[in-house]
């Protein structure tokens, strides 16, 4: 129950995200807000356990934190542009809907590890009210230009977020500690996206006002979510958590409604009624050990 505890909470984190960015200037790109809140989360989390991320990386797991910090940075890049293009409800049932099916196709392919039937049915519960909320979110705008580059970017979002969260399990699995896997992937990942952050980041320095929800965005959903989802990682596998995580676009759906301002119709708030029953079918079935560390090394 701690380790579902610590990934209910870092869920709620994540949920503020979309809602957060809202606030943000109109000149703060997209791109600008995922390389500064990854970037510069990424660079805490490395604070945090310098030596044992350090040794993380002089470790045997060093091929699944190369294959980690890639999803870390596409994620942010891909996350925050989507939820731009299709809105905040969308952006986030995308993104965080595909991240399941990733894992549990690793899990699969990699280990060769069978899903139960509960994980099965919490998924399609979950996947099915995430399908039934991105529907009922814009009825008749299908044909939205934006719309459509909305979810593909939210899906390659998805890819990379399971994809992280899968290496994350394995490099854990394999003997790092939790905050020592944590801090390597993300610290690699955050030395590819500084770059991208002083291209495109000076309209976040303009004011006050912006260095503080990056500084937010950074600080909680990122370095402190990102410390739980570790927490769980120890006892849960990877698909385990990123189902669990799917009270994210819960939680992001209803502050889009309450303050953004957008509009729900009653079939939107039946997927959410499912979403949080896939949620609940998984977390009272007993919690699967960990995966079992593997040799993946990209090193010569």
């Amino acid at each position: 129950m701690r380790a579902t505890l610590a990934i209910v909470v870092a869920a709620l984190l994540w949920g503020t995200t979309g809602t957060a960015a809202t606030f943000l200037p109109d000149a703060v790109s997209p791109v600008a807000t995922g390389a500064a809140t990854m970037g510069v989360g990424g660079l805490l989390l490395f604070a945090t356990a310098p030596r044992a991320s350090l040794a993380v990386l002089r470790g045997g797991a060093r091929g699944w934190i190369a294959a980690g910090a890639i999803g870390v940075v596409v994620y942010p890049l891909a996350f925050y542009s989507g939820m731009d293009l299709a809105g905040v409800a969308i952006g986030n049932v995308v993104a965080l809907g595909t991240g399941p099916v990733v894992t549990a196709l690793l899990e699969w392919i990699v280990e060769r590890h069978p899903l139960s039937v509960r994980w099965g049915v919490a998924t399609v519960l979950a996947i099915g009210g995430m399908a039934v909320l991105a529907l009922a979110r814009h009825p008749g705008e299908s044909e939205d230009a934006r719309v459509l580059p909305g979810v593909l970017l939210g899906l390659l979002a998805g890819v990379a977020y399971g994809l992280y969260t899968y290496s994350s399990a394995r490099a854990i699995g394999a003997g790092g500690t939790s905050r020592g896997v944590m801090g390597a992937m993300f610290g690699c990942g955050a030395l590819l996206l500084l770059p991208v952050l002083a291209v495109t980041g000076a309209p976040l320095l303009a004011d006050a006002g912006s260095i503080a929800i990056v500084g937010y965005l950074a600080i909680g959903p990122m370095c402190i979510a990102y410390l739980l989802v570790g927490i769980a990682l120890r006892t849960l596998r990877s698909s385990t958590v990123t189902t669990i995580a799917l009270l994210e676009p819960v939680v992001a759906t209803m502050l889009a409604v309450v303050v953004v301002g957008e509009r729900l119709d009653p079939l939107a708030w039946l997927g959410l009624l499912a979403i949080l029953g896939g949620i609940v079918v998984l977390v009272t079935a007993r919690p699967p050990g960990r995966a079992r560390g593997a040799a993946l090394d990209f090193h010569a």
